[in-house]
């Protein structure tokens, strides 16, 4: 059994200790905007914020969970979230779409602790982020753009 937090809420589950939470966000609190992807911790589409820092919750065993704070895409909110989503639509990075959580997760997080990164900084933040459509160049460009419109 874990009792956390989860976008604000505390919730209490009872699954076996080594369940991920993945599954546990998507199968028991039915949060199904956090994806699977590879299962191993290398696509980044199970990106969630465990306390305040990203995770892939596909290979984040629920005990480790018990007492702290998840914040899953559904529940990300904040200047920089709302700025990513806007340059997100603005550039049109999405294709298929998969692995837009992930991105738009770590790119929230990365400027929260880099207000104007540059291409180094984003591509080292972003490196655990496959997108199998290669949007790269927009999602690079996207996180500029986000950055540019949180200075003004």
């Amino acid at each position: 059994m874990a009792t956390f937090d989860l976008n604000g809420k505390e919730v209490t589950v009872d699954v076996p200790d080594d369940t991920p939470l993945l599954w546990v966000l998507r199968d028991e609190m039915q949060m199904t905007g956090t994806k699977f992807g590879c299962g191993v911790a290398q696509c980044g589409a199970c990106t969630v914020m465990l306390n305040g820092m990203t995770r892939r919750s596909c290979v984040t065993p629920i005990s480790m969970v018990d007492g702290s704070s998840v914040t899953t895409i559904e529940g990300m909110d904040g200047p920089e979230t709302k700025a990513v989503q806007a340059a997100w639509e603005s550039l049109d990075v999405p294709q298929c779409g998969w692995c837009q959580s992930g991105q738009v997760m770590s790119a929230s997080a990365l400027l929260r602790e880099i207000p104007k990164p540059t291409d180094e900084d984003i591509d080292n933040a972003m490196a655990g982020n496959i997108c199998r459509c290669a949007t790269y160049v927009r999602i690079r460009k996207a996180i500029h753009d986000a950055a540019d419109s949180l200075e003004g």
